[in-house]
């Protein structure tokens, strides 16, 4: 699987946008062979099943220039280095509890020179910053999240939806978002790719 899946979807790519997608590959190999962030049978699906799933935010949202976004558990760098890749005009701090695969992160963005993206060594309890949205994939519940974030969501709103939480989530999510099922909106990602993978799949927006 190689970067064409990602120009398929997003064919307005500039140049450079296509350079950093095509470089991820290699540099996951290389970190994932000494820092275990991807499962290792995984790593051959790392377009579809990271990159481009990743991605399954921008088809909800168009961040606006100086959006300011915060990846809560970004792991080695999902959702927030293929976002800041595609929105180089936003602001990304992508914060996780696990040093060594922040480094992963922090070298990655490096090495493609992304100028946008912050990762950093830290629990979300302990962020202080204010934000337009925060992004997740699939870190903990959405209760247990929004409890650890909320303070963190500013009060200005810059964009077409209002400032909030957008995950991204797989499988049966009733329990789950039924203490917000008045705001919640559920989109499900088979609705922009067709690969197999997405079903069951979703990006869960919640307003807050």
């Amino acid at each position: 699987m190689t970067a064409d899946i990602i120009l398929k979807y997003f064919p307005q790519l500039t140049e450079e946008q296509q350079r950093q997608f095509d470089a991820l590959d290699a540099l996951y190999r290389e970190w994932n062979a000494k820092i275990n962030v991807i499962s290792r049978k995984d790593i051959d699906n790392l377009y579809e099943h990271h990159i481009l799933h990743s991605l399954a935010i921008a088809k909800v949202i168009n961040f606006r220039p100086g959006t300011e976004i915060l990846d809560f558990g970004t792991g080695g760098g999902f959702p927030g280095i293929p976002l800041a890749i595609l929105f180089p005009e936003c602001k990304f701090k992508l914060i996780d509890g696990t040093g060594k695969k922040i480094r992963v992160a922090q070298e990655v963005a490096k090495a493609i020179g992304l100028k946008n993206c912050q990762p950093e060594h830290l629990r979300g309890e302990d962020e202080k910053g204010k934000y337009d949205f925060v992004v997740s994939r699939a870190v903990m519940p959405l209760p247990d999240l929004v409890k650890i974030v909320r303070k963190n969501i500013a009060k200005t709103q810059q964009n077409a939806l209002p400032n909030g939480v957008i995950c991204l989530k797989g499988g049966d999510l009733q329990a789950e978002l039924r203490p917000f099922y008045k705001i919640v909106e559920t989109t499900d990602i088979s609705t922009f790719f067709k690969e197999e993978w997405f079903k069951e799949k979703h990006v869960i927006y919640l307003p807050l």
